[in-house]
């Protein structure tokens, strides 16, 4: 990197070398390390990494900028971190970060690169230690000098000998709502580039799995040679993996994955997109359907395959290509199959025999049954809420703030619910109000809008529930879900959502599995899933599908087998923040993926059913 870190005077500005989006972006991840492992608060070290990723994918040369005088506005970076940007355009040098590394050993960040090693390990192994590189530490592991280490159990120590052993083969795995900004930062840097007609993400982010690796964009061009140029060189590359003059490039980018461009003519998308979409064994079948038909299928279309099984050559070679992936199954005899299906199991005969699924869509959605606000661990408050959830288009978003039993989400107490439903009352009283004078917003449904009161019931590590029965009985909805005691044995946890599957008031079950995905991953619970399907249909309690790009829960396979069982589903944002309301089309993605089709989704019911079917629960209760 070409940032000076020695002490003195600046120096002038046409001497210092220009300075990339790139070279920015490390170093406020560099501060941003150095911060958490001095332990400084949480909300200052994510600024710095937050204003490291805006600068690398930002599509202007923001030291440039700098130095003309002109800075630009750059997303989360607010006067302190701009005034740090201008010293670093300017002289190539950060008096800030100069201090940090007198602090803070600058190699420890290589150290809090190891998986599952937190800042305040790193912290612990430098001051008691004395250890401040990975060479270090495998000299630490190797003699033992760990097991003396206050602070550091037997399992601690097994636990960084594996982090350490998993560095170099580390693969990086993002969430659906990473792996989206940095393909949409992409392809706003390439769009206008001459001769693109279309930049299209595929791979596993079109297929919608729930955490991916690298990313792969299909680019429609007249003029391959210049739109790899333009890639290979973009502000957020760490380095070229390969580039070709004509068909594709690699890239890996600062501190991210590795990022394909594959690019082709004109007209001839549809077996690319099959292609390069996938998946592997999905792609695999079709290739044997072509062969049976007499053609060999690639990205590059279906080439006429002659008597000895080789393709044709000469003057009677024949090469088929279309422009839609919608030709390309009607070539293979097949219907037009959903890239969230492409998984092999079971699409290719539902396609061929006219069996596929109408798939759930975001537009089926007419509310939301999981949010949180500011009374709990929220951020904006339910008034904010509501309004997100109103401009959405939904007739309800159910309020679901945790219970009191989640004391570490600053849960409701019995009188802090009462308290919230008042204001919940005084809002619906102004929807109800705006409706009938004809001034609600324009997206309102014919129904209208209602913020329903409901909670996220704690289901106790004992089994009980935290609200009584007559005080569950006055919420519109009730959610439940299990964050304590996870570690219990199978069947004492399977009682415990049963038993929460079976209450006459609890009407769904929230991310049933526990489960947390990309950095933050947890395992899921361990259930006994059938028994929990069979109990969920028989008593009508609906089960989540938690649409947050961090649970995704159910996944899949579980939504399926749940809805085979007879389950009907929820798919929620369980949002925090109105932004994140959003993210619900990540659980109807999953949903997609699971087969689902909007007949087995509450919330794609009216107002009036939600609630019709809610206050039958107690009559349905086996």
């Amino acid at each position: 990197m070409a940032v000076d870190g020695r002490a003195g005077g600046p120096h002038p500005t046409d001497e210092v070398p220009l300075l990339t989006n790139g070279d920015l972006a490390a170093v406020f991840h560099e501060i941003g390390d150095l911060l958490e492992i001095k332990g400084e608060l949480v909300f200052k070290t994510v600024a710095y990494h937050r204003a490291a990723d805006a600068i690398a994918h930002s599509p202007i040369e923001i030291a440039r900028a700098y130095r003309a005088g002109s800075q630009p506005r750059i997303p989360g970076v607010g006067k302190a971190i701009s005034d740090k940007i201008a010293e670093l355009a300017t002289t190539g040098r950060l008096a800030f970060l100069d201090r940090l590394h007198a602090e803070v050993p600058a190699s420890l960040v290589e150290v809090l690169a190891i998986p599952g090693l937190g800042p305040k390990t790193v912290k612990l192994l430098w001051e008691r230690l004395g250890i401040t590189t990975l060479d270090g530490l495998r000299t630490a592991l190797d003699s033992g000098a760990l097991r003396d280490a206050k602070g550091i159990s037997e399992k601690g120590e097994e636990a960084i000998r594996f982090g350490l052993e998993g560095l170099d083969r580390r693969s990086i795995r993002m969430t659906l709502g990473d792996a989206e900004r940095i393909v949409g930062s992409i392809v706003e840097l390439l769009g206008d580039t001459l001769g693109v007609v279309a930049l299209t993400p595929a791979g596993s982010f079109r297929r919608r799995r729930e955490t991916i690796g690298d990313l792969d964009i299909l680019a429609e061009t007249t003029d391959p040679g210049a739109l790899i140029e333009r890639f290979t060189a973009i502000p957020p590359v760490e380095h070229v993996v390969g580039a070709g003059p004509q068909k594709k490039a690699s890239i890996r980018l600062l501190r991210g994955p590795q990022v394909d461009l594959m690019t082709f003519p004109p007209g001839d998308a549809g077996t690319y997109l099959v292609h390069f979409t996938g998946s592997k064994e999905h792609n695999v079948r079709l290739r044997g359907i072509a062969r049976d038909r007499g053609w060999s299928l690639s990205e590059k279309g279906f080439l006429r395959l002659g008597e000895d099984g080789e393709p044709k050559t000469g003057s009677a070679a024949e090469l088929r290509t279309f422009a839609t992936e919608a030709e390309v199954y009607a070539f293979l005899g097949l219907a037009d199959i959903p890239p969230e299906l492409r998984e092999d199991r079971g699409e290719i005969e539902a396609a061929r025999d006219g069996s596929l699924p109408n798939l759930i869509a975001d537009a089926d959605l007419r509310g939301d049954c999981h949010a949180h606000s500011d009374w709990s661990d929220g951020v904006h408050s339910i008034e904010q809420m509501a309004e997100a959830a109103r401009a959405r288009g939904y007739a309800y978003l159910v309020l679901t703030d945790h219970s009191h039993g989640l004391a570490i989400a600053r849960g409701l107490t019995p009188e802090r619910v009462r308290e919230q439903r008042e204001i919940v009352r005084g809002l619906n009283r102004r929807f109800a109000t705006e409706e009938d004078a004809g001034i609600a917003p324009a997206a309102t449904p014919a129904e209208g809008f209602r913020l329903l009161h409901g909670c996220e019931l704690e289901i106790r590590a004992d089994g009980g529930l935290d609200f009584d029965d007559e005080m569950l009985a006055a919420f519109d909805v009730v959610v439940a879900a299990l964050h304590q005691g996870r570690r219990q044995p199978r069947a004492q946890l399977t009682e415990r959502v049963l038993g929460a599957i079976r209450s006459p008031h609890v009407d769904v079950i929230a991310h049933p599995a526990g489960r947390m995905l990309g950095e933050r991953a947890r395992d899921d619970l361990d259930l006994a899933w059938d028994e929990l399907f069979a109990a969920a249909a028989e008593n009508g309690t609906l089960l989540e599908i938690d649409g947050s790009d961090h649970r995704l829960d159910l996944s899949p396979e579980r939504a399926r087998r749940a809805v085979e069982a007879g389950c009907l589903l929820t798919i929620d944002s369980d949002a925090h923040r109105t932004d994140e309301l959003a993210g619900i089309r990540w659980g109807v993605a999953q949903a997609r993926r699971a087969w689902v089709g909007p007949a087995v989704v509450a919330n794609t019911w009216s107002r009036d059913a939600l609630l019709a079917w809610v206050a039958a629960k107690p009559g349905r209760i086996q």
